[in-house]
């Protein structure tokens, strides 16, 4: 308990650090490739979204998924990439190679399905080298180039939301 406050207090702080320099790129590309960083503590329905962005015309293919969980259980099992809190050093490094090549991809688009700010979701989100950010407007405005007011749970308006918008400013 005392070595995730620890962990989470230099983590806001290297954010903190980096935030005001952070700037967002504007690109008139269209989404090809969708990175889907995930909160699995508040939203599990993940292959329902999924299946949303599909129908949305993203191929399954061009989709990458990478899952954060508070506390992951040994023998537990996950159907996509996943990290928690103990995969970030206290400098802000990635441990898990799988962390890093998310953050490292190109996308198109980068979805931060996460609707509660935690430290691990938020570095990784800055980390990024996505194109195009959407995300919740529950989390830091700066963070993302597209926000929308909703819950995690009512992911079928989300995407129906964003997809919409995404289609009035030419993105696909």
């Amino acid at each position: 308990m005392f070595l995730k406050t620890i962990k989470d207090f230099f983590l806001k702080k290297i954010i903190k650090k980096r935030l005001p320099n952070y700037k967002l790129t504007v690109t008139t590309e269209k989404i090809q490739t969708i990175g889907l960083l995930l909160d699995e503590s508040y939203f599990s329905a993940q292959d329902n979204l999924i299946k949303e962005l599909v129908a949305q015309g993203i191929p399954e293919k061009n989709i990458s998924i990478l899952i954060y969980k508070d506390k992951i259980k040994k023998k537990e099992v996950f159907d996509y990439p996943f990290f928690s809190r103990k995969d970030i050093t206290l400098g802000g490094e990635p441990v898990k190679k799988e962390v890093l090549d998310f953050c490292e991809n190109p996308f198109d688009m980068l979805i931060g399905y996460y609707d509660v700010e935690k430290a691990p979701l938020v570095w990784v989100t800055l980390q990024s080298k996505a194109k195009f950010k959407a995300g919740f407007a529950t989390i830091d405005k700066r963070l993302h180039h597209f926000m929308i007011a909703t819950v995690a749970e009512k992911y079928q308006e989300f995407v129906s939301e964003l997809f919409r918008y995404l289609k009035i400013l030419n993105k696909i």
